[in-house]
């Protein structure tokens, strides 16, 4: 178990036996969440884990967003390209459900950029005890004014007239408030700075590709620094504080527990 586990797996226990039985863990790509939920479940019995990736919109719906509403729609990840209402219906069935009754979750295929047919999704029988759902964005408040900030990036800069921020913005204060409000508890893994989450992003990218690290390409590593941009201003929100009350775990940039 990573020390990074070990603590997460010690604040969640407490927090389940405080009562909670819905569980938000927030934390930036690369920080380690994945691994972590496959150590929490399974240490705490009857825990199950869910992964905001796989309520992804399908992208025949990112690409009606990014033709209606902006461009910047095509790429998964920001508020907005999550079937929210998807997902609060699949964690009412799952905290509702009978013994043994098959509750149906979806599944993103990530190398397709598309959600997986019905048939493939996974599938969890009788309502868990406890249902961690971990997520770069959970729990991150809205805040319309920084519609018409000054772009932070690249990627802001070509949303000119702040449409694709402004939209972000109305789906935070909107569908994802209620998404939040389901939730007992959140736990946050902070890291120390959003040039970590691109060093860690390149690690991920390392290991997805199956690579040794310090060996991607310098075209994947460009692809990379530019993919994250449009997760920088909400990433560094969460990190300043701004979002909703839970516990946090402050890591390093060799994701230690600090």
């Amino acid at each position: 178990m990573t020390p990074l586990a070990d603590r997460l797996l010690e604040l969640a226990s407490r927090t389940v036996d405080a009562g909670a039985r819905i569980i938000f863990i927030a934390g930036p790509q690369g920080v380690g969440k994945s691994t972590a939920m496959a150590t929490l479940t399974e240490a705490i019995a009857g825990s199950v884990a869910l992964a905001l990736d796989d309520f992804y919109l399908t992208r025949a719906e990112r690409e009606a967003l990014a033709r209606d509403v902006h461009p910047l729609f095509a790429t998964r990840g920001p508020p907005g390209t999550h079937d929210v209402a998807l997902l609060m219906e699949t964690l009412t069935r799952l905290m509702a459900a009978g013994p043994d009754e098959p509750i149906r979750v979806p599944v993103f295929d990530k190398a397709t950029d598309d959600r997986r047919p019905p048939d493939a999704w996974t599938v969890v029988r009788g309502a868990p005890r406890v249902i961690f759902l971990e997520g770069w964005l959970l729990g991150v408040a809205a805040d319309p004014a920084t519609a018409g900030a000054p772009p932070l990036n690249a990627v802001e800069a070509s949303d000119a007239d702040g449409t694709w921020r402004a939209c972000q913005e109305a789906q935070l204060a909107g569908p994802y408030a209620r998404l939040w409000d389901m939730a007992d508890a959140f736990i946050y893994l902070d890291a120390p700075g959003f040039a970590a989450v691109h060093d860690w992003r390149i690690e991920q990218e390392e290991s997805t590709l199956g690579l040794a690290p310090g060996t991607l390409d310098a075209a994947r590593r460009d692809w990379v620094a530019g993919f994250i941009l449009h997760y920088q201003r909400l990433t560094e929100r969460l990190l300043a504080g701004h979002r909703q009350a839970g516990e946090a775990i402050a890591v390093d940039r060799f994701r230690q527990p600090v």
